[in-house]
């Protein structure tokens, strides 16, 4: 079965509309709903009071109709008592505001008092619904750090402390790890650390770097806090969270992705974006791959517009539809939303629902039966896989540094991740990640846009996978620092200068004037003639790899951009540039080709996305107009199955 449904809070709506709620979801197709989310009052009005009446009956009526239970533990907003009695838990930010009732998330992650009044709360939860028929997964928290990413109270400076001393032992490994003799900050004990807070110039990068990985690992106890009762309560009964796809701020998800039963998402792509379909199509993948391509959840999507960017732009007709199906085809094998009765109150009142405002004689509501009904039909889909070729490097780490103040450029990582990923989707090549020392063995083609800061371990494992007859694709930016954010001396690149046959001398990103867009530079040597090198060049020499293009203008004129070195079965690729445009189509061309990489589709039709699951073609037209797609081939099997006509916003 393909889940279908999405966040219901009855809690929010008086009990005579929860017959009708039911009524709705039968006729709409829905088999799954998220519940008590956000329902901490209700269900603890007063410390240590609870009230499970309400929640006894919404289950027993969505039993009665078929309806499946992914029971949250409520504990993602707290209640005004809490923090009313016990102050100290509320979350301090890095300028030192202690943030305060009235929206949620309002709770510091290492506070020992949140976490045993949150535990007490699944306790009775659990000990309330563990045997219950409905009962189909554990939902614990949401969104970790979607707004409390870090705290800077004492309470978490004093959980900082215990994390360093665990992981350094002596303050002198510590002292040699953040590299404290720069600017006389050296320690004499753990006691003398805080968080980083706001400072007066630039912040240590190894402690920046570390207060990411502690952060991280504060949110990740908070939801094992709560998972170790649920496991002794039921453990047949599979445990998530929802994760935001791509997110930067404070949780490291190959690492939260090992906790899990089944992988979860939130992903609200813009309706208005034009790359919003890669964007999203992206994130799919990276939700497949966290747990090496088992199937997971579309936790929550807007039906149409959400009402937190500064003009909310509503789906087109269609669009919803094509973006559920984009997320079967990558591996979902359930899709929900946020929510299913759309907020008359509250701050999210403008956030589209299933049944919106308008109620079901909408647009809206006709797309949810529609896709409702589709989706039953695909129950054979569930528990299969989708198998990829190509590897892109992601790694938290090297994004966290990346964020930080004192580098060579601001960077943003996830747009070199973006630029080749939106380049392969485009030409309907189907895309895993993995993480800098993951297995690689199975990938014809391996990426690694700007691993910066790069362990030992990780560098040695790209080098093996090169060695080893693989096709990899190094780039700018990257080996730059190790694990500690230490400077990788002698040319940059670590371990890799020999796979790749070049070291980099010097950097020379791209700048303009103050307040002007950063101009780009030439790369000549490439097939299709004089091509554009965006956002970052450098001095590389390449004394043990053939230059395949050479920067074309300026200081820079005639120094090498983009080498190969050939390998025993397939070749090391290091690229000193940002590509686009006619550089990246000759690049890729050649490399693909060398791999043996083909797409999914023959020849890719603009617009359409097509992807494979367990052999079945998916095809996705993410533009207004029909098309036409003739001479589908299957992907690296040559099975010609003839012309296929995809509605415009449609999936075939």
């Amino acid at each position: 079965m393909i889940w279908y449904g999405g966040d219901y809070n009855p809690e929010q709506w008086p009990e005579e509309v929860w017959d009708e709620d039911v009524r709705l979801m039968q006729q709409g197709g829905i088999t799954l709903v998220s519940l008590g989310i956000f329902s901490w009052a209700k269900l603890e009005p007063r410390e240590g009071e609870y009230e499970f009446g309400w929640l006894d009956r919404i289950i027993e009526k969505l039993h009665a109709g078929g309806i499946r239970v992914d029971l949250a533990t409520a504990t993602a907003s707290p209640p005004p008592w809490l923090s009313h009695r016990y102050p100290q838990v509320l979350p301090v930010t890095v300028d030192g505001v202690r943030l305060q009732v009235g929206s949620r998330q309002q709770y510091c992650p290492s506070s020992p008092v949140f976490r045993r009044l949150a535990a007490r709360l699944v306790r009775r939860l659990a000990e309330r619904y563990s045997h219950h028929p409905a009962l189909e997964l554990w939902h614990v928290g949401n969104e970790y750090g979607c707004h409390v990413s870090h705290c800077y109270c004492s309470v978490s400076a004093g959980a900082f402390r215990r994390w360093l001393r665990a992981k350094y032992t002596t303050v002198d490994e510590l002292n040699a790890s953040w590299g404290t003799a720069f600017w006389s900050q050296q320690y004499q004990s753990f006691d003398e650390v805080f968080p980083p807070s706001a400072s007066p110039t630039f912040r240590n990068p190894g402690q920046l770097l570390d207060f990411d990985r502690f952060s991280s690992d504060e949110l990740l106890e908070c939801y094992r806090n709560e998972v170790r009762i649920l496991r002794a309560a039921t453990p047949d009964i599979p445990i998530t969270t929802n994760f935001m796809g791509f997110f930067d701020r404070a949780a490291d998800y190959w690492k939260w992705a090992k906790e899990v039963d089944v992988v979860s998402d939130d992903a609200y792509p813009d309706p208005s974006d034009p790359d919003s379909a890669s964007s999203a199509a992206m994130t799919r993948d990276l939700m497949r791959s966290l747990r090496g391509g088992q199937p997971w959840l579309l936790m929550e999507q807007a039906p149409s517009a959400v009402n937190w960017r500064p003009i909310n732009a509503a789906k087109r007709p269609g669009q919803m539809r094509a973006l559920s199906y984009q997320a079967v085809a990558r591996g979902a094998d359930g899709i929900l939303f946020f929510q299913w009765r759309q907020s008359v109150v509250g701050s999210e009142k403008f956030h589209s629902g299933m049944v919106p405002h308008a109620g079901t004689n909408s647009r809206v509501w006709r797309e949810v039966e529609q896709l409702g009904a589709e989706l039953s039909a695909l129950g054979d889909l569930a528990s299969t896989r989708v198998d990829a070729g190509v590897a892109i490097v992601l790694d938290w780490d090297s994004w966290w540094s990346l964020k930080q103040g004192a580098l060579p450029a601001h960077l943003s990582y996830l747009e070199a991740i973006h630029s080749w990923y939106r380049e392969l989707w485009a030409r309907t090549v189907t895309v895993d990640f993995v993480p800098s020392t993951g297995d690689l063995s199975g990938y014809s083609l391996v990426i690694v846009p700007s691993l910066f800061a790069a362990s030992g371990d990780a560098l040695a494992n790209l080098a093996t996978y090169a060695e080893s007859g693989g096709n990899l694709i190094v780039t700018y930016q990257s080996g730059i620092t190790d694990d500690r954010a230490h400077i990788t001396a002698g040319g940059y690149l670590g371990g890799l200068q020999a796979t790749l046959g070049v070291w980099i001398e010097e950097f020379a990103p791209f700048a303009g004037p103050a307040g002007e867009p950063a101009p780009s530079g030439v790369l000549l040597g490439l097939p299709s003639g004089p091509a554009d090198a965006t956002v970052w060049a450098e001095y590389i020499h390449a004394p043990d790899a053939e230059v395949i293009a050479t920067f074309g203008t300026g200081a820079l004129n005639g120094w090498p951009a983009i080498t190969r070195r050939a390998g025993r079965d397939g070749a090391a690729w290091y690229v000193g540039t940002q590509l686009s445009g006619s550089g990246l189509d000759d690049l890729l061309d050649r490399v693909l080709a060398e791999a043996g990489v083909v797409g999914v589709l023959a020849t890719p039709v603009d617009g359409v996305e097509a992807v494979r699951r367990d052999g079945r073609l998916f095809l996705i037209n993410h533009s207004d107009a029909p098309v036409v797609v003739a001479g589908v081939a299957l992907e690296a099997r040559g099975v010609h199955i003839g012309e296929r006509s995809v509605a415009g916003g449609g999936a075939a």
